[in-house]
């Protein structure tokens, strides 16, 4: 089968071109050639502006492909270049895609419905830019390819990223840091996929084409962590002992790379059609992954104060950091002697550590 991949060198890359090869594909990587990797060599290069539609048309010509994985490139006018030349588009977009993916006031109460599925609403002019655009390239995609298949990542994770998020982790860990502040106890939850398990879930659409056409799917890892489970399994993979200050988010300035966004309501995608329709397993579970990624950037550490900082925008301002934790330390410190009269408890449904009501151990 002739394949065609626009991008191929970014953290996904790598997998979705091996798995084509262990498919027997015809293999073309259409890309800039400004990034290239040894995962990928040995296959039929195009070196192009894949973001202008003159470079691209007059670079790909009337060739045809049976299958094009788009991932990289300005995807509404790769899908415009490419029409009527192509069998099966698939391509990438992102959750910001959703109404509220980055403004959780565009909803009432606040906050993205948990779990979101494909058929939430979308951005509309009304919402940010950039999730506006987003939406908006979906709908000019199937435009000009009507039976296309579009998978909405998640944030990324796995070698490679340009914006890890555990980085902010693991360099508190290599600078041995005694403690890492969490927002709200780092109970968020906020949908992420490995670079592995999105590349599969792309492959399913190619080895399905008949359930996967004129579909959108969400993709991401079968379990969403939270930060703290994140926090806790890049420690321990990094064998590091610290303690976990948990104030509210608002106050939590040094973990807002962390949160990525203004408050701690989940981001959490609903795959179940992914699964259902298409058999989505992670082919690595996310807790492996995790760790795998720490263990990674500890041997691949980004440059300090270099591009991956500032994208993700964390200073590693230990002297400040030092003085908040201080500070909240002090504060919580000594809270006001109660005397409760009934004291609050989890309620008598709840069995678990610290119930009020000690049932007999019966056991059947």
């Amino acid at each position: 089968m002739k394949t065609l991949v626009v991008g191929g060198t970014g953290p996904t890359g790598p997998a979705i071109v091996a798995g084509l090869a262990e498919r027997s594909h015809d293999i073309t990587i259409c890309h800039t050639g400004n990034h290239e990797l040894p995962e990928v060599d040995g296959y039929r290069h195009i070196h192009t502006d894949v973001r202008d539609h003159g470079a691209l048309a007059s670079t790909i010509g009337t060739e045809e492909w049976d299958v094009a994985i788009v991932t990289y490139g300005r995807l509404r006018t790769i899908a415009e270049v490419l029409c009527g030349q192509v069998g099966h588009f698939v391509s990438v977009g992102g959750g910001p895609a959703y109404r509220g993916y980055f403004d959780p006031w565009r909803h009432s109460p606040p906050g993205l419905p948990a779990p979101v599925a494909e058929d939430a609403p979308t951005s509309t002019e009304a919402d940010d830019g950039k999730s506006y655009r987003i939406a908006a390239t979906e709908r000019r995609l199937f435009e000009h390819q009507p039976e296309a298949t579009h998978f909405r990542y998640p944030w990324v994770y796995g070698p490679r990223q340009l914006a890890p998020r555990e980085w902010s982790v693991v360099r508190r860990i290599l600078d041995d840091r005694p403690h890492i502040v969490l927002p709200d106890g780092g109970a968020m939850l906020n949908t992420f996929g490995f670079t592995e398990n999105l590349a599969h879930a792309l492959l399913l659409a190619v080895d399905q084409p008949e359930m996967a056409k004129g579909e959108i799917f969400n993709a991401a890892d079968d379990e969403c962590l939270t930060i703290r489970q994140v926090v806790e399994i890049c420690a321990t993979e990094l064998d590091h002992e610290w303690k976990l200050i948990s104030m509210p988010a608002d106050l939590a300035r040094p973990a807002w790379p962390l949160l990525a966004g203004p408050t701690s309501h989940h981001r959490l995608y609903d795959t179940s059609k992914l699964r259902t329709r298409l058999g989505y397993h992670d082919v690595v579970p996310a807790r492996e992954a995790v760790a795998r990624t720490a263990r990674w950037l500890a041997d691949n550490p980004p440059e300090r104060g270099g591009q991956t900082e500032q994208i993700i925008e964390d200073p590693f301002d230990y002297e400040n950091e030092d003085l908040l934790i201080e500070w909240w330390r002090t504060a919580v410190a000594r809270p006001p002697e109660l005397e409760w009269r009934f004291p609050p408890g989890y309620g008598l449904a709840y069995a678990g550590p610290g119930t009020s009501y000690q049932r007999p151990d019966t056991r059947i």
